[in-house]
């Protein structure tokens, strides 16, 4: 074990102590454990294991291997307890294995596993649709098509954008990210390293400046006036490369995901609202990553004042079952019969975590919860840059926030040595850490999140 390892167990021995809570269970500990050095033992075996049988194109961030998660705790194998700030990249929701979400899960497995929603009537899968409607950011009635994942959903709402506006062409964002299936990255623009091989992509897709411009080249211009990035839609985009009649879709994400945590000015999604009303272009909003009260709404485009014409769910929106929904308005959904399908999409399994995600998400008044304990995560934070220099930025809303360091190797260590003192945090963007810790986690624990944290920050500064 490294010195610095045996500094991150002192310090967690410490704050174990400090920690009334700490014996009641994995759900209640306030503050990590660790008992082997890390990687242990168990976690090599298992390391050495997937390093043989396993794609090496799964990116991986750090030797974690975990065993068991409650709330907003995890156990690896060899019994080490970690904080997550991550909730599996913004996935356990309500938390690792709630109850009433286990419970929900348990009991459909007792009556049903499976029946294609697609070609059968699954009672399930449109009684999610109908929550689905009740909570969906648009007026008027809306209609979900179920997904296993995010990027099915993106998938699917290209098709439909296409079908309903008898449109080709699709503009998407730099510094975005929509997944990795093949239209999915035809629109991801957050790494090269994504779309770096599988060329040509879809044809049709194409990409514009997000938000402040801090992407243009050259920067924001001085003294701009309203947003340029929109203007650099609407006077180069439309002007030279496609006609706006021509494009059937904007799909945007409401705060960026991988690309940063980056949340737009105020108006700048409205503005952009305004222009696809304009020329008649579909507003699709990915919310795979904000969306299911991670920014202490329901939807991040509830912030904003704005309805989309396709809202994209996935991640949270099962507590970890997968699972995704595209949810459009009525009036959009006009496919027919046979257009589009999934023989797996809408499982029961995953149609009953959803539905008692919602009911938590509900009745513990989570959306509150994230609100509360997010200001409070971040004004710890904005108080630490005052104390670490190496903190540049802290962003975000609600438990969607980001955190720039001085450059991409300096993240990746502040993520690190966090690890090797028990917490999860994630690196996202050029330069920067991402925290999207389960909506229920509690003040203590992002008292001892940012404790933990500053010791990272100040290891990697040292």
């Amino acid at each position: 074990m490294t010195a610095g390892g045996l500094g991150a167990q002192a310090a967690s021995a410490e704050r174990r102590e400090r920690s009334p809570r700490a014996t009641e269970g994995l759900g209640a500990a306030e503050a990590p454990r660790l008992i082997t050095e890390l990687p242990g033992p168990k976690a090599r075996e298992v390391l050495e294991r997937d390093g043989r049988t396993t794609s090496p194109s799964l990116p991986r961030a750090y030797p974690f291997v975990p065993a068991r998660g409650a709330g907003s705790v995890l156990e690896d194998v060899d019994g080490n307890r970690f904080l997550d700030l991550n909730a599996g990249i913004a996935v356990t929701s309500t938390g690792h294995c709630h109850p009433l979400v286990v419970e929900a899960v348990q009991r459909q497995a007792g009556e049903l596993l499976h029946y294609s929603a697609s070609d059968f009537y699954l009672p399930i899968y449109s009684e999610l649709a109908e929550r689905l409607d009740e909570v969906a950011p648009m007026a008027g009635p809306t209609r979900a098509f179920l997904t296993n994942s995010g990027t099915e959903a993106v998938e699917a709402s290209i098709k439909l954008a296409r079908w309903s506006t008898g449109r080709q062409y699709v503009i998407a964002f730099y510094g975005s990210f929509h997944g990795r299936s093949y239209g999915s990255v035809s629109l991801t623009a957050s790494k090269a390293t994504y779309r770096a091989g599988f060329g040509p992509l879809l044809p049709g897709a194409l990409h514009a400046y997000y938000g402040d411009g801090r992407d243009l080249p050259g920067g924001v211009p001085e003294a701009a006036e309203g947003f340029p990035t929109i203007d650099h839609i609407e006077h180069f985009v439309m002007q030279r490369i496609v006609a706006p009649d021509e494009v059937a879709a904007v799909v945007v994400e409401p705060v960026l995901g991988e690309g940063g945590y980056i949340v737009p000015p105020d108006g700048w999604l409205a503005a952009l609202r305004e222009l696809c009303d304009r020329h008649g272009i579909l507003l699709v909003c990915d919310e795979v990553q904000s969306g299911m009260g991670r920014t202490g709404k329901m939807w991040a485009v509830e912030h904003m004042g704005v309805e989309p014409d396709i809202l994209i769910a996935g991640k949270g929106i099962a507590s970890g079952m997968p699972l995704g929904a595209m949810i459009a308005k009525d009036a959009v959904m006009t496919w027919t019969k046979g257009t589009h399908g999934s023989t797996f999409g809408g499982n029961p399994l995953s149609c009953a975590a959803a539905i008692a995600t919602l009911d938590v998400i509900r009745d513990e008044e989570l959306l509150e919860q994230a609100a509360k304990i997010g200001d409070s995560l971040k004004n710890g934070l904005q108080d630490l840059q005052t104390r670490r220099e190496a903190i540049r930025d802290v962003r975000g809303v609600g438990l969607m926030i980001g955190i720039d360091l001085p450059d991409h190797d300096a993240a990746a260590a502040v993520e690190r040595a966090a690890f090797d003192r028990g917490l999860l945090v994630l690196g996202c963007g050029e330069r920067a850490i991402r925290m999207s810790p389960p909506l229920v986690i509690t003040e203590e624990q992002a008292r001892t999140g940012l404790e933990v944290f500053e010791e990272a920050v100040a290891e990697v500064s040292t």
